[in-house]
């Protein structure tokens, strides 16, 4: 997908109506990261509560995890018709606004760490302009299991990130030429106006965004706890850089799929514990990942140590999903954060990055009085996760350019604030 397609004329974008913000400013910008299940989501179960909820996330989190896995496997996988990419179905958890064209329309699309391609539900009565029907100005997203495609034209338009509620004046960035594929055709279940890609490949919104603005190649989020009734942020550019007291920086490493942020594990430690790594041991950072994913060599330690540390009575995990679980029924949600020691994450080479997992990094409450732990034993080789749920309440920032992923620890409610009440 090197070449640029033309600038489609006449095609009109579907939206949903939805209440969102972003700031912009000399320092880059920020828009809401809003969960799924968020209140301000259109996509969002009423009927579930917020435990049934965590539930339901978790077993969307398995299926991902299967679909990062086959995609090392078809890392290899190329076509020569035009432009052609097979993916494999993944599950999300985030979604953002993005305006397109001129006028701007607004959309709510999935946000992706795992994906590159920005593709959005267009609609082209007219047909293909005739300037660019040739096979070199199409392009096809199919799912590995082949019950999902999204195909249609590789186009480009202007993007514009601007403070819609007019609380910080009429200031806006629009980005011109953003490549996209303009989908004219959908097989399959999809949910929002399309998908914006946010992993490391040519084609993601912030490669683009690096090459086409002085923004450079950067971006992070601050994940609120799903406890939490306010959104998550997203920032762009100099905003992203993660400067919070107990920042951990450490290298990204290659891997097999561009796409990936990856990173090198160490050690995983518990008090004066310390459980080794298998050697060069690479980790995804995806926040579109609810459970963290681990070899049996670092889960079956951990699971031993907190069973011997954690003075609660076992409970039975949900559906055998989960591989630790404790009966908190008349405990004090404060006594039981009080109860769960921190699991700390050596990252890099060398002594590099040390991250801490806080109790509400590690546990979920899946059912009423049920609390169980979000990491769990590999099951898809040779891929390994680090979490949404390990990644709540920390400013996570990607630097493309330094070749680094930085985490540090944060109030995300209260850092969103200020943008999104």
């Amino acid at each position: 997908m090197t070449s640029r397609a033309l600038l489609l004329v006449g095609v009109v974008l579907t939206a949903h109506k939805f209440l969102c913000t972003a700031y912009v400013g000399g320092d880059g910008f920020s828009v809401e990261f809003i969960h799924r299940d968020s209140v301000k989501s259109p996509y969002r179960d009423p009927s579930l509560t917020a435990p049934a909820r965590v539930l339901e996330a978790a077993r969307r989190s398995t299926s991902r995890a299967a679909a990062l896995s086959r995609a090392y496997a078809r890392a290899d996988a190329s076509s020569a018709d035009g432009a052609v990419s097979e993916l494999t179905s993944r599950p999300f958890e985030y979604m953002m606004a993005v305006n397109v064209g001129t006028p701007p329309t607004r959309m709510l699309a999935i946000a992706d760490t795992g994906s590159d391609l920005i593709w959005l539900n267009c609609s082209n009565g007219a047909g293909a302009p005739a300037s660019c029907a040739d096979s070199k100005c199409r392009y096809l997203y199919s799912y590995g299991d082949g019950s999902q495609s999204t195909s249609g034209l590789l186009s480009t338009e202007t993007f514009t990130f601007a403070d819609d509620q007019g609380t910080r004046g009429d200031r806006a960035m629009r980005v011109a030429n953003v490549s996209f594929g303009c989908s004219t055709t959908m097989i399959g279940s999809f949910i929002g106006d399309g998908l914006v890609g946010l992993g490391g490949g040519d084609l993601s919104l912030v490669n683009q965004l690096g090459a086409d603005t002085s923004l450079g190649r950067r971006f992070s989020y601050c994940l609120v706890p799903y406890s939490i009734n306010a959104s998550s942020v997203l920032n762009f550019g100099p905003r992203a850089a993660v400067t919070e007291p107990g920042a951990a920086t450490t290298p990204l490493i290659p891997s097999e799929v561009k796409t990936y942020y990856t990173v090198d594990l160490r050690s995983v430690k518990i008090g004066n514990k310390t459980f080794a790594a298998p050697q060069e041991y690479p980790v995804i950072v995806d926040s579109g990942s609810t459970l963290t994913y681990l070899a049996n060599e670092l889960v079956d330690p951990l699971v031993k140590e907190l069973t011997q540390r954690v003075k609660l009575p076992p409970a039975k995990s949900p559906e055998e999903l989960l591989p630790l679980c404790f009966d908190v029924s008349g405990v004090g949600e404060g006594q039981v954060a009080a109860m769960i020691p921190d699991v700390a994450l050596e990252l890099g080479s060398g002594g590099g990055a040390t991250v801490t997992l806080k109790s509400e990094n590690t546990f979920v409450v899946v059912h009423e009085g049920t609390l169980c732990l979000a990491v769990v034993a590999l099951q898809f080789p040779p891929v390994s996760i680090i979490g949404n749920i390990a990644q709540q309440n920390m400013h996570v920032g990607y630097d493309l350019d330094k070749g680094t992923v930085t985490f540090a620890p944060a109030d995300c409610a209260r850092s969103s604030g200020s943008l999104y009440i």
